[in-house]
């Protein structure tokens, strides 16, 4: 059974950085993709960003494009989310998933992490 848990997480003030973690224990199949989803409270969960496990093909929402970068490191089951110019509104808890499905719908994702806090506030 695969397992997925994220880090990194924290309170940053607007404009600034963070990076979260997520490593895979178990086995990543190279057909996979895994994707960083986040959630406010009482909004829906929301797509943020993906990459193919075994390709460079990544896709990320227009609310993210050209602040946040996702990557992997293959060998250490490890997917990371580097965020910055970083706004209140990216404020939520951003959980990790994988599937098998080059898709933002976090319905076609079947493993998911506990997810991490991030806070961006003055």
């Amino acid at each position: 059974q695969l397992q997925l848990a994220e880090s990194g997480g924290g309170s940053v003030h607007p404009g600034g950085s963070l990076t979260l973690s997520c490593v895979a224990s178990g086995r990543v199949y190279s057909s996979s993709v895994m994707a960083w989803f986040r959630q406010a409270p009482g909004k829906e969960r929301e797509f943020v960003a993906l990459t193919r496990w075994s390709r460079t093909s990544t896709l990320y929402a227009d609310s993210v494009k050209g602040r946040f970068t996702i990557s992997k490191d293959n060998a250490g089951n490890t997917v990371f989310l580097q965020m910055d110019a970083l706004k209140p509104e990216d404020t939520a808890v951003y959980l990790c998933a994988k599937g098998s499905q080059y898709s933002n719908d976090p319905r076609d994702y079947h493993y998911w992490g506990q997810g991490t806090q991030v806070t961006v506030a003055s």
